[in-house]
This record gives structure tokens, sequence and C-alpha cells, in this order.
């Protein structure tokens, strides 16, 4: 019987793993190909690196991050208004305007990102961490597909 509190050698917190993008079960394979800000598209992996997860768990299932990413939209304009309010007292809604759109428009990368990888992380049933699979004995060997 082996204790409970024992962590694997290679034991990733799920906040870090979450900041960082990685694979929900394993911890260990990006999620994303490129960086958050960049100039051009943000590119996804189909499958993890390590532990073989098929990320798009049904045809459709990225539908659902559009209503999250519409939360966080909502959750920082809100806290862009009130802070701006209090920042410069002001009541001309051609300022908050402003700033609200360019704030929408700075954060839509974040927002596209970190949707789907609160989908993945806290709101599709039956995907855990399974330390087990953060092993590198368990890698899934991927076969090398190069596109022409």
């Amino acid at each position: 019987m082996t204790p409970t509190n024992i962590k694997p050698a290679s034991y990733v917190p799920v906040l870090e793993a979450y900041i960082k993008a990685k694979c929900p079960r394993c911890r260990r394979g990006d999620i994303y190909s490129t960086p958050t800000y960049n100039f051009g598209s943000q590119k996804m992996h189909e499958r993890c690196a390590h532990c073989g997860l098929h990320y798009e768990r049904e045809p459709g299932y990225w539908y659902v991050a559009m209503f999250i990413s519409y939360a966080f939209n909502v959750a920082e304009m809100v806290t862009f208004a009130v802070g701006l309010h209090i920042l410069t007292g002001s009541n001309s809604p051609w300022l908050y305007v402003a700033v609200l759109l360019g704030v929408i428009f700075v954060l839509s990368p974040f927002n596209y990102r970190y949707s789907r990888v609160a989908l993945l992380y806290w709101l599709t049933p039956g995907l855990h961490y399974e330390p087990w699979r953060a092993e590198d004995r368990n890698k899934v060997e991927q076969p090398d597909i190069k596109k022409k």
C-alpha cells in the first residue's frame, strides 16, 4: 500500500500547470505550440505530446470556451471601469468606451487561450490529473507527421 502524500518526481502544482497551459491529465505536455502574444495566430496541439490526450473531447467542444471568454471579458470590463472611475472620477462615456475597447483588444489573446485551458482544467467531466502519466516511462510515442 502506497502513502497518498508521496508526490511523483515530476509533480507540477495545478495553478502552475494552468498558468503555463500544460496538459490537465499529465501536466507535462504543452497545450499550445505558440506564445500567447505573437504576430501569428495561436496554434493548439491536437494531442498532448507526453500522454497522448486528445484535447478536443468531441465535435463542437470549444464552443463552450466562448462563454468562458465572455465571462472573462465581463469581469475585466467591470474591473477596469470601476478602477478607471476611482482613478479619474470622470463621467465621460467616451473615456470609458476608449479604455474598455483597448482593454478588450489587448486581452483578447489571453482570453482566447485561458478560456480553453479553463474549460479543460475545471469544466470537463472525467478529465482529472493522473500522476502516473507524468512519469517519463509512461510517455506516449507520437509518430512524426510532417505536413507538406
